[in-house]
C-alpha cells in the first residue's frame, strides 16, 4: 500500500477534489474553519491517525459544535468492525485525500488455497462450520462471483399448491394467511433433488411474482419429497402459480469455471478458478460486515450534517432470510438512519452483498456516486426532501433477483439525472407525495421477476414523471414488464415528456385514478398495449403511440378524457379491450374515437432520445411537442470516479 508523506498530506487537506455541479450539491451550513484530522498508516505528525477509527474518535472529541474533517491517504483498509457515526459526529466530513483512491473494505482476505480435487480450490476458514462466519458473496480479482447453482441455467419446477387468492396490497395482501408449514416446506420432483444434498450447505431460491425468498435447509424427507426451510420463505411455495425454484451452494452445483459455494461441513470455501487464473496469486476477499459506514441517530438526537466524499466502498454480507420485497430487508454497505442533512458524494460502491446505499432521514443527498455490482438493491432511500442525483447505478439484484436498482419513498423530493440498467426487476420504484423523477436514463430493467418497471409507482400523491428515457425492457411473462407504471392507490399524477423505446407496454395503470398521461412518445417494434385495469378518471392527451404490430388499449372506460394522441400501427390494427376488473368482455375498433389521430407520425431520430417529427405529420397539427431526452442521465462533469 502506497501511503502519503506528511508534508504533502498537509498540502492535500486543503485541495479536496470537487463535488459534482448538480442542483442537488449542497455544504455544510454550519459555518466556520472545519478542524482536520488525517489518516495515513506508518506515518507520524500531530493530527495524524492509523485508523479512520481514531481519527473520527479524536474528531468526536472535539465536539459537534463546529465543522470537523476526517482525510484519508490513499490506501486499502480493512475494517473489522463498522465505522459508526452518531449524534456526537454532526457537523463531520470524511473524504480521500485530492486524487487518492481510498477503498474501505467490509470483508477480510481468502489465503492459502490449495487443490481440492482435479479443477477445484479450497482454503478453510475459522468460523464457517459453526457458521459464526457466513456469507453469499465471494469477490475474486474484482469479479462477483456466481456461486454453485443447480440447474445449471433457468430452474427447477417444485409440486407445492397454495391457491389461495392475492387480494392485492391494498386489500390486504392473503385472503388467507399462510400457515407456518405453507412458509417453511416445499415438495419437489425426486428426479430433481436426491440423496447427495447436504441440507448445511444448500440453500433454496423459492420464486414468487415480484419477489423471491432464500431459505436454509432443516430437512429433507425423501419418502414424501418434502423440503423443510431453515428460515421461513416471504410468500409459500407456488403462491400466484409459481413453481420455480433453485438450488444454490452445493457441490454439484459447480459447473462450469468461476463458481464458488461456502462448504460448512468441511469449514471451507471452494473455488473453480477462471482458465489461467493463479490462486497464488489471485486477490479473494470474502464478506464479513454487513455495513461498513451506518450512520445512527436516535429519537431525539438526530445525527446532522455528516458527509462522506470520495471513497471506494466493497464487500459486505447478508444473512440467511428473506429479503421481502425489493429485498429491501438487507443492510447497505452505508446506511443512513435517525439522521437529517446528510450527505453522500462521489462513492464508489461495488462488489456488496447487500444494498449498496440504505438511507432515511430527513434532506439527505445522494450525488454522483457509482454503485454495482450489488447482491441486493443499489440505492434505497426513504424520508422527505431527500435527493438521489447524477448517480450510475447498474449491475444489482446479483444474489436477490427482486432487488430494484433505486427504491424510494417519502415527500418533496426527486430522483434526478441518474443512469440505471441491468436490473433482474424494477430500475426506480417511488411511492409518497409531490416527489418528482425526472431526466433519467433506464434500459435493460426486468430483466428475471415480473410486475414492475423502468419506473414503477405505488401508492403515489402528485407524483411527477417527466423527461425520462426508458428503452429496452423485454417482458419475461408474469404480470409483465412497463416502462411506466402507476399501481394502486396512484393519484393526481403526472406522466409528462417521457420517451419508451422497444418496451411493449409503455405505460401500465393498475387501480389507479385521476393521472394525466401528456405528451409522451411510446415507440415499439412489436405490439404495444396501454393498461388500465380497475382504473379511473384518466385523461390521456397529445401522445405520440407508434407501433409495427397492433397497438391495444385495456379498458378505454378508464380514460375520462382522450385528445389529439397520435397512433399509428404499421399493422392497421388499433383495438380498445373493454375488462370486467381483469378480464376481457369485448373489443372494438379505436379508430371510432373521434378526437384523435390515426396517422403516421413520421417519427425519425428517436434512437438519440430526440424525436424529431415530418413536417406534414398529425403531431404537428395537433400541437404535439417533440421531445428531446437526449440529457437523461448522469450529466456531464458529475461525479469523480465514472
Amino acid at each position: 500500500m502506497r501511503l502519503l508523506k506528511p508534508s504533502l498530506i498537509l498540502e492535500l487537506v486543503f485541495c479536496v477534489g470537487a463535488v459534482c455541479g448538480s442542483v442537488c450539491a449542497s455544504e455544510s451550513a454550519i459555518g466556520g474553519q472545519a478542524a482536520t484530522y488525517f489518516v495515513a498508516p506508518g506515518q507520524k505528525g500531530e493530527g495524524t491517525f492509523s485508523t479512520i477509527q481514531q481519527a473520527c474518535e479524536a474528531a468526536r472529541k472535539d465536539g459537534a459544535d463546529r465543522p470537523r474533517k476526517v482525510v484519508i491517504a490513499a490506501g486499502e483498509y480493512f475494517l473489522d468492525k463498522p465505522l459508526l457515526l452518531t449524534e456526537k459526529d454532526s457537523g463531520l466530513t470524511i473524504e480521500a485525500a485530492r486524487g487518492a483512491k481510498v477503498v474501505l473494505y467490509g470483508g477480510r482476505r481468502v489465503t492459502d488455497w490449495e487443490k481440492d480435487g482435479d479443477k477445484f480450490y479450497a482454503a478453510e476458514l475459522p468460523g464457517v462450520k459453526d457458521r459464526t462466519w457466513d456469507f453469499r458473496a465471494l469477490i475474486v480479482n474484482g469479479r462477483y462471483c456466481l456461486r454453485a447453482r443447480l440447474p445449471e441455467t433457468g430452474t427447477f419446477t417444485h409440486e407445492s399448491v397454495f391457491d389461495v387468492p392475492w387480494m392485492t396490497t391494498t386489500g390486504g395482501g392473503w385472503k388467507r394467511k399462510p400457515t407456518e408449514q405453507e412458509l417453511t416446506t416445499m415438495k419437489y420432483r425426486p428426479e430433481d433433488i436426491s440423496g447427495w444434498l447436504d441440507v448445511n450447505n444448500a440453500e433454496v431460491m423459492v420464486y414468487h411474482m415480484w419477489d423471491e425468498s432464500l431459505v436454509g435447509l432443516a430437512k429433507v424427507d425423501a419418502e414424501s419429497h418434502t423440503l423443510t426451510f431453515r428460515n421461513p420463505a416471504g410468500h409459500p411455495a407456488g403462491a400466484f402459480g409459481v413453481k420455480k425454484y433453485v438450488v444454490w451452494n452445493v457441490r454439484q452445483g459447480l459447473t462450469r469455471a468461476g463458481q464458488w459455494y461456502l462448504d460448512r461441513t468441511a469449514g471451507k470455501v471452494v473455488y473453480w478458478p477462471l482458465p489461467g487464473e493463479d490462486m497464488s496469486k489471485a486477490t479473494v476477499f470474502a464478506p464479513a460486515l454487513e455495513s461498513v459506514i451506518p450512520i445512527a441517530g436516535s429519537k431525539g438526537k438526530l445525527a446532522r450534517d455528516i458527509t462522506i466524499r470520495g471513497l471506494s466502498i466493497s464487500v459486505t454480507t447478508t444473512p440467511l432470510k428473506a429479503g421481502g420485497f425489493g429485498a429491501a430487508a438487507f443492510d447497505g454497505a452505508v446506511r443512513i438512519g435517525g439522521a437529517e442533512d446528510c450527505r453522500l458524494v462521489d462513492l464508489e460502491i461495488f462488489n456488496v452483498g447487500g444494498q449498496g446505499i440504505k438511507a432515511a432521514g430527513e434532506n439527505t443527498r445522494i450525488e454522483g456516486c457509482h454503485v454495482s455490482n450489488t447482491g441486493a438493491c443499489g440505492i434505497n432511500i426513504r424520508g422527505d426532501g431527500w435527493a438521489v442525483c447524477d448517480n450510475h447505478v447498474h449491475d444489482v439484484g446479483l444474489t436477490y433477483p427482486s432487488a430494484i436498482a433505486v427504491s424510494a419513498g417519502g415527500s418533496n423530493a426527486q430522483i434526478s439525472h441518474n443512469e440505471i440498467h441491468d436490473c433482474p426487476y424494477s430500475a426506480v420504484t417511488c411511492g409518497g407525495e409531490n416527489n418528482r423523477i425526472e431526466n433519467n436514463l433506464i434500459h435493460h430493467a426486468m430483466k428475471e421477476l415480473h410486475d414492475g418497471a423502468g419506473i414503477y409507482c405505488f401508492a403515489g400523491k402528485n407524483l411527477t414523471l417527466r423527461g425520462n428515457f426508458i428503452r429496452d425492457i423485454i417482458d419475461t411473462g408474469g404480470y409483465g414488464a412497463s416502462a411506466y407504471y402507476l399501481d394502486e392507490r396512484s393519484e393526481g399524477c403526472l406522466v409528462e415528456g417521457n420517451l419508451s423505446l422497444r418496451v411493449v407496454r409503455p405505460s401500465h395503470n393498475h387501480m389507479a385514478k385521476g393521472n394525466t398521461i401528456r405528451n409522451n412518445v411510446f415507440i415499439s417494434d412489436e405490439d404495444m398495449t396501454l393498461t388500465f385495469p380497475r382504473s379511473t378518471d384518466y385523461v390521456v392527451e397529445r401522445n405520440v403511440l407508434y407501433a409495427k404490430g397492433k397497438i391495444v388499449i385495456q379498458n378505454p372506460d378508464a380514460i375520462t378524457t382522450s385528445k389529439d394522441n397520435v397512433m399509428f400501427s404499421v399493422q392497421g390494427k388499433i383495438e380498445a379491450h373493454k375488462l370486467d376488473r381483469y378480464n376481457d368482455i369485448g373489443t372494438y375498433d379505436y379508430k371510432a374515437e373521434p378526437e384523435n389521430s390515426i396517422g403516421d407520425p413520421l417519427i425519425s431520430d428517436f434512437d438519440s432520445g430526440k424525436v424529431r417529427f415530418g413536417p406534414d405529420s398529425p403531431a404537428v397539427k395537433l400541437g404535439i411537442e417533440p421531445i428531446d431526452v437526449r440529457s437523461a442521465g448522469v450529466r456531464r462533469g458529475a461525479g469523480q470516479r465514472r
